[in-house]
C-alpha cells in the first residue's frame, strides 16, 4: 500500500528512516535535485572502480544476484513509502544494472566505460522498446512493482551490451 500522500522529493531524514530507503536511494545519490538517475549511475561507476580491484571477477555474479534480490525488496518498500510507483529518486536499479554492464565488458578502460555509461543513460532515459514494455507492464506497488523498477534498467543494460557487442564485432 502506498503512503497516504506521495512524497514529492525524498529528504535526508527519509533516507535514514529505513534501511530499504538507504539502499533504494543509492546511499543518497537518489537525493540529487537534478538527474538522480544519472547521479545513481555515477555512484555505481565510482563504487565499481573501488570494488573491482578487490572483488574477484567471478564473484561479481553472486554480488549482482544478491544486490538484485535486496534491491527488489528495497525498491518495493521505498516506492510504497514514497507513494510513487517508480520514483526517479529510486536509483538502486541503475546501480545494479550498470554494475552488470561494467562486469560484462570488463576488462575495459576509461573510454569504453564512459561509452557504456552514455549508452546506458540514453537507453534508461529514452524508454523505448524493451525498456518501455518493462516500465509499463510492471508499474505499480508491491513486489510486482518493485520488480518492474529493476526490470526496465536491466533492459537498458541489455540494450547497452548489445550495442557494445555489435561495436566490438
Amino acid at each position: 500500500m502506498p503512503s497516504a500522500a506521495p512524497l514529492a522529493r525524498p529528504t535526508w531524514r527519509f533516507l535514514f528512516a529505513h534501511p530499504a530507503h538507504f539502499i533504494a536511494l543509492g546511499a543518497g545519490a537518489g537525493l540529487a535535485r537534478v538527474a538522480p538517475g544519472t547521479a545513481g549511475t555515477l555512484w555505481a561507476w565510482v563504487a565499481w572502480l573501488a570494488l573491482e580491484p578487490v572483488v574477484p571477477h567471478p564473484a561479481w555474479g553472486l554480488l549482482l544476484a544478491v544486490a538484485t534480490l535486496i534491491g527488489w525488496w528495497a525498491c518495493t518498500v521505498t516506492a510504497q513509502h514514497l507513494g510513487v510507483a517508480d520514483s526517479g529518486h529510486i536509483v538502486w536499479d541503475e546501480v545494479v544494472a550498470f554494475w552488470l554492464v561494467l562486469w560484462l565488458i570488463a576488462p575495459a578502460g576509461f573510454w569504453a566505460q564512459l561509452a557504456a555509461f552514455a549508452l546506458f543513460r540514453l537507453f534508461d532515459a529514452v524508454k523505448v522498446g524493451p525498456m518501455a514494455w518493462a516500465d509499463q507492464t510492471f508499474k505499480g506497488f508491491g513486489p510486482r512493482g518493485g520488480f518492474g523498477i529493476l526490470l526496465d534498467d536491466f533492459a537498458a543494460a541489455l540494450c547497452t551490451l548489445l550495442v557494445i557487442a555489435l561495436w566490438r564485432f
